[in-house]
């Protein structure tokens, strides 16, 4: 099985993130421009949160704020589920549903590597099993 060094190796490391006082309508654009469900929140180079469309729902469309005028520490989640470049696929799996989120920020020794999502996940999954099913398939064959 996969770890979630393999998965950032395969997808890239790219990180999109914005400090604490970026308005939530910059958050939404960057989500919409980068075709993704969420972005990070730091203080220079400390994860301090996570902004998802969930919590954009959930606590600003549902509360009646601004978009403009929120600043995104006000509704991200935090403290952030962090997963180890080390960790495997079960294992993020298994947090992911434990925690009902679908989103997890790589951190080796204090320091951001990447972020997954349940969709890379499945990626991998899905990958290792065609793998798999092709190489039985020979077996089967030879």
């Amino acid at each position: 099985m996969r770890n979630v060094n393999q998965i950032l190796e395969a997808k890239g490391a790219r990180i999109v993130a914005v400090p604490k006082e970026a308005p939530v309508l910059e958050v939404i654009r960057l989500m919409a421009e980068h075709h993704i469900g969420s972005v990070l929140v730091v203080q220079g180079s400390e994860l301090l949160g996570i902004a998802t469309e969930r919590d954009y729902a959930r606590k600003v469309i549902l509360q009646g704020r601004s978009s403009s005028d929120t600043p995104v520490a006000q509704i991200m989640s935090s403290p952030v589920v962090t997963v180890g470049p080390t960790d495997t696929v079960q294992t993020c799996m298994g947090v992911m549903t434990d925690r009902k989120i679908r989103h997890l920020p790589v951190v080796e020794d204090g320091q951001l590597l990447g972020l997954i999502s349940i969709g890379d996940l499945v990626k991998a999954v899905i990958e290792d099993q065609q793998q798999e099913i092709a190489q039985l398939q020979q077996y089967i064959a030879s």
